[in-house]
């Protein structure tokens, strides 16, 4: 007979149990796993802000429960649980019964009112996918018709918004108004002094959690933004068209279109109906033992909000904050896994968090972060780069790739009206059809340096001695290191016979016309830097034996730089002139990495067959990532292939600055190039489609959407 685990509810801590369960019972098909939930997705609570005032489209913060469990024993279950029989070991919902041999109580959480008239029946909430939409289009229409109306009193009225609470959720909802609303008035060409934006509380301070230091700086930031703070002030009543403040023990009525309730939570209905039959404290948290099983039923485990545990050598009661959720989910799989197997030791929880964060806004942010016994404060720009990183760390943990993906998409590539940290810097505004001229020079260039190199007899016979040997010999006679050679005796003759000055002088033209057309070989150098260089070099004939060579040589170019760093690389960069009279095409770059160098000389080069296996890639790869670029079909892994052939090039010959351009536009027309005017716009829809059906791409979330 089976033992069944089930789950009620899916937000971050039911989630992240289901999954980690299912990990530790992968090959135990003794166990079932259920989760239980209403929606068939996952709600990112925490973003809710960011799509009720439209700054991210409202599918971002969803994530789909069918993806999350694709390709796991975790049977996902909508249904709505309306109580839980703990003596039968039996949940009931609207819809089933369903037994359980181990219970996660897993069920969020929901606003709370603290009996204020009027607050529940006249305000809007932020603690639902279906609030924050509601929300979101609900402000839109207020200003729709704030620009119609004619009355100024009722202007002021739809344009008055209150939000109630200035916690984590109440100071990132009015921020994130307070960014929003610029936007709104220029589009519907209302007078930003008209919009009333206030944050009321009966705080002392905003996100009091924070230092107090912190906490100034995010009602300055606010008060900046317009933001009106109404601190040390309790809501008496909430009514259609009104708020009533009480402060200093007199309440105050003020016109108010919008209200939105962020004044605190309890436990969802029925987390509220468990903690009648266990034993709990106020607003619904069940209390548990150190391994977050009830107090009262070994059977029944809770995490995330919905659990209240002090931990050993603390004052106060886990937070009910995301971390909380993904360590207690971690901590409870381990030990129903215990429990059930026999095998390992149960967990104690000993959550260690990390810090908190604040944004206000899209662009400003604070956060205390660290170890628990080393805090310290991140400026903005870094508390926002410090929020990003810590959601992608979940979502690495719920659907991998996919949701990263995703996610980067909407807070960066396609943000509106520039609400990111770093701007609109990296939002997708450059139409892709005027990438296809860029695509398909590209790819006709790449097709043309082929098809030469078989002209050459690259597919025949060993060039990459020259190719190779021949550039590093022009870059070192431009950097002297020709007469330290001689000096060594590998050019003794050359430069010791003045009988044989002319044959000295000679080689040199002919080493170094070989090594410039190696470069050129590989950048497309110009003629006018060829002939300049062996000039130089002829121009040596005739002189004295032993200034012959070192002449020859300082008349060959100018070095630029020469930077060796630790031994592990030497960036060069020379002019194949001197620099009165340097062109763009005269200019080199080279990345010398010693290690690599090693690699060519003892298995590449010493070899005929290898050099002829090497060139014979080189001369596929470019033909093929021509044709592919001028088709548009598989833009994405032809730009990348392009990029990598570049730095090969970079590393072993260098590149002419003249040729750089083509690492720009591998880089340029990397995503989504193919999609306009090439084949990509049918091939890859097709292939995305076969692809997502493979059970094991569904496991691993190695897809997008």
């Amino acid at each position: 007979m089976k033992k069944n685990i089930l789950v009620i509810g899916a937000g971050y801590a039911g989630i992240l149990t289901a999954k980690k369960l299912a990990k530790k019972f992968k090959k135990d098909d003794a166990v079932a796993i259920t989760i239980i939930d209403k929606n068939p997705f996952h709600t990112m609570l925490t973003e809710l802000h960011e799509v009720a005032a439209n700054r991210v489209d409202e599918d971002s913060i969803k994530i789909s429960l069918k993806k999350v469990f694709a390709g796991r024993k975790v049977n996902v279950v909508l249904d709505t649980v309306k109580t839980i029989d703990f003596d039968n070991h039996t949940v009931v919902g609207e819809n089933n019964r369903y037994d359980y041999e181990y219970l996660v109580v897993a069920a969020g959480s929901k606003p709370t009112f603290f009996g204020v008239p009027g607050a529940e029946e006249y305000t809007h909430k932020l603690w639902s996918y279906d609030d924050a939409v509601r929300l979101k289009d609900h402000i839109h229409n207020c200003f729709r018709k704030a620009a119609a109306e004619t009355n100024l009193e009722k202007k002021k009225l739809l344009l008055s918004f209150y939000v109630v609470g200035a916690g984590f959720t109440g100071v990132e909802m009015v921020g994130e108004l307070a960014e929003y609303v610029p936007f709104l008035c220029e589009k519907y060409e209302i007078d930003r002094e008209l919009v009333e934006l206030v944050n009321v509380d009966v705080l002392q301070r905003a996100v009091p959690i924070l230092p107090e230091k912190l906490s100034e700086k995010v009602e300055r930031r606010l008060e900046k933004m317009g933001v009106k703070m109404m601190l040390n002030s309790g809501v008496c009543a909430v009514g259609e068209n009104f708020i009533e403040v009480k402060k200093n023990s007199q309440c105050s009525r003020y016109s108010a279109g919008t209200v939105i309730w962020t004044a605190g939570i309890e436990g969802s209905d029925i987390t509220n109906e468990a903690a009648q039959n266990l034993q709990s404290v106020g607003r619904g948290r069940i209390k548990t033992d150190s391994f977050l099983r009830s107090l009262d039923n070994e059977k029944v485990y809770v995490v995330g909000d919905n659990m209240f545990y002090i931990p050993e050598g603390e004052e106060r009661p886990v937070p009910q904050m995301v971390e909380n959720c993904e360590h207690s989910a971690a901590t409870c799989a381990n030990n129903i896994h215990c429990a059930i197997t026999g095998k390992g030791e149960m967990e104690v929880y000993k959550p260690s968090f990390h810090g908190v964060m604040v944004c206000v806004g899209g662009r400003y942010g604070v956060a205390r972060v660290g170890l628990p016994n080393h805090m310290f404060n991140l400026p903005s720009f870094f508390a926002m780069f410090a929020k990003h990183f810590i959601n992608i760390i979940y979502f690495v943990q719920v659907l991998g790739w996919n949701k990263i993906f995703s996610y980067i998409r909407h807070e960066f590539f396609t943000i509106r009206n520039c609400r990111s940290f770093v701007g609109g810097h990296f939002s997708n505004r450059t139409p892709s059809f005027l990438l296809v001229a860029l695509r398909v020079w590209l790819g006709a260039v790449w097709l043309f340096e082929g098809i030469m190199k078989i002209v050459e007899g690259w597919l025949t016979a060993p060039k990459l001695t020259g190719f190779f040997g021949g550039a590093a010999s022009w870059y070192n006679s431009i950097l002297g290191v020709a007469q330290k050679t001689a000096e060594a005796g590998v050019q003794t003759d050359a430069v010791s016979a003045a009988t044989s000055t002319a044959a000295a002088s000679t080689a040199a033209v002919s080493t170094v016309q070989g090594a410039v057309d190696a470069v050129s070989s590989a950048t497309g150098a110009a003629e006018s830097t060829v002939k300049a260089v062996t000039d130089a070099v002829s121009a040596a004939t005739g002189a004295a034996a032993d200034g012959a060579v070192q002449e020859a040589v300082k008349s060959i170019g100018t070095a630029i730089m020469n930077f060796d760093f630790l031994g592990l690389f030497r960036l060069i960069f020379v002019s194949g002139k001197d620099l009165s009279h340097s062109v763009l095409s005269d200019y080199a770059f080279k990345i010398d990495i010693p290690l690599m160098n090693g690699f060519l000389n003892r298995f590449v080069l010493p070899h005929d067959s290898v050099q002829i296996f090497m060139q014979s890639f080189i001369v596929i790869a470019e033909i093929l990532i021509g044709l592919a670029l001028i088709g548009g079909l598989f833009t994405t892994p032809a730009s990348a292939l392009s990029l990598v052939l570049q730095f090969m090039f970079v590393c072993t010959t260098g590149l002419y600055l003249g040729t750089f351009w083509m690492i720009f536009a591998a880089i340029a027309v990397l995503i989504g190039a193919g999609r306009t005017f090439g084949l990509d716009y049918y091939a890859m829809p097709f292939l995305k489609k076969q692809w997502k059906r493979l059970p094991i791409v569904r496991r691993l979330y190695i897809y997008n959407d």
